[in-house]
C-alpha cells in the first residue's frame, strides 16, 4: 500500500461565484498540487463540500480530477454516508464506472445515527464487498458524532483484507499509538490533521491526508517525506515552518479558510457553498500578509 504513504490531499471543489463548479479552477488546483510533489489526491471529501454536491455534481467532480490529473498521481474517491444501502449502491456504481482510473476510497464512518462498535464493524464489512478497491477508513468523531475505537479499528483491519488503512482524525495520539500497537502488517495509520502528523509519523503513522498542502504542497509533502525517512530533524524545521499556516488554514474553519489561501494565491476563488460562508475580509489580510 504503498501508494497512500506519504502526503494526499483533501482536494477543495472550486465555486464561481453562481456557486456553480468551477471546471477550470480545478485544472489549476490539480496542478497546483502536482507540481508540489504531493503523493496522491483525494476527491469528494469533507473539504470538497461533498455534503452540498448532488449525484450529477459529483461525477462532475470526479471526472474534472481525472482529466486534470491525467493519470498522472493517483485518485482516491471520498463515499460515505449514514445509510450503508446508500453507500453500498454509490460505491459499486463508482468502481463499475471509473475502474482502474480510481485508486481507492475513502469512506467516512456514519455520521448522525451513532452507531455501536458492532455496528460500525458492520456498516465497513458491508461496504468494502461493494468493491474490489482499496478501501480508507475514516475516523472523524468531531463531524460523525462518534469515534471508532482502536479495538474496532484493529478488527476492520484483520477481518476485511480490502480495507488497507485509517484516516485518523479522532485528534487522540494514544488512540492511534493503540492502533499502530495492534495493527496487522500493512495496515496504514494515516494523519487527518497537518498539525500533528509530524509526532504521529515519529509514533510509526504513515503520513498524512492534509487541507495545509494546498497554501504549500511542497512544504507538506516535503515534510512528510523527511520524517518518512527518519530525518527528524528536517521535517522538524519544515513542520514548524508551517507552523502560523496550520493555525490561520482552519481559522474560520474548513474548506472556508484554505479557499481563501487558495484565492490570495491566485489559484481559484474562495466561494463556497451554503451553509458555509466565504471566509471574512479580515481574514484574507491575514492571510496576504503571511504571503507577502
Amino acid at each position: 500500500m504503498n501508494t497512500f504513504r506519504g502526503t494526499g490531499v483533501a482536494v477543495i471543489t472550486p465555486f464561481n461565484s453562481d456557486k456553480s463548479i468551477d471546471i477550470p479552477a480545478i485544472q489549476c488546483v490539480a496542478r497546483h498540487l502536482m507540481d508540489g510533489k504531493v503523493e496522491y489526491l483525494v476527491v469528494l471529501g469533507s473539504t470538497g463540500e461533498a455534503a452540498t454536491l448532488n449525484m450529477t455534481e459529483k461525477q462532475v467532480v470526479i471526472e474534472a480530477y481525472l482529466a486534470a490529473t491525467n493519470g498522472e498521481i493517483p485518485i482516491v474517491l471520498g463515499c460515505g454516508g449514514n445509510d450503508t444501502r446508500e453507500v453500498c449502491e454509490n460505491i459499486a456504481f463508482y468502481t463499475e464506472k471509473y475502474g482502474n482510473k480510481i485508486a481507492a476510497f475513502l469512506s467516512v464512518s456514519p455520521f448522525y445515527n451513532k452507531p455501536s462498535q458492532e455496528g460500525i464493524f458492520q456498516h465497513f464489512k458491508a461496504v468494502a464487498a461493494c468493491t474490489d478497491k482499496p478501501i480508507i477508513i475514516y475516523n472523524v468523531p468531531g463531524r460523525t458524532g462518534s469515534n471508532i475505537l482502536p479495538q474496532t479499528t484493529v478488527r476492520i483491519a484483520q477481518e476485511i483484507k480490502n480495507v488497507v488503512a485509517i484516516k485518523e482524525s479522532s485528534g487522540n495520539l494514544e488512540q492511534m499509538m493503540e492502533i499502530i500497537r495492534y495493527r496487522p502488517q500493512g495496515f496504514l495509520v494515516i494523519s487527518g490533521d497537518d498539525a500533528i502528523t509530524l509526532p504521529l509519523i515519529a509514533a510509526g503513522g504513515d503520513g498524512l491526508i492534509s487541507v495545509l498542502a494546498h497554501a504549500a504542497p511542497d512544504k507538506v509533502s516535503n515534510m512528510v517525506r523527511a520524517a518518512l525517512s527518519n530525518d527528524f530533524e528536517t521535517a522538524r524545521t519544515l513542520h514548524y515552518d508551517l507552523w502560523e499556516l496550520m493555525s490561520l488554514a482552519f481559522a474560520e474553519g474548513n474548506p472556508m479558510s484554505i479557499k481563501t489561501m487558495m484565492e490570495v494565491k491566485g489559484v481559484c476563488s474562495r466561494n463556497v457553498r451554503l451553509p458555509l460562508v466565504e471566509g471574512t475580509a479580515n481574514l484574507v489580510e491575514k492571510v496576504k500578509k503571511i504571503f507577502s
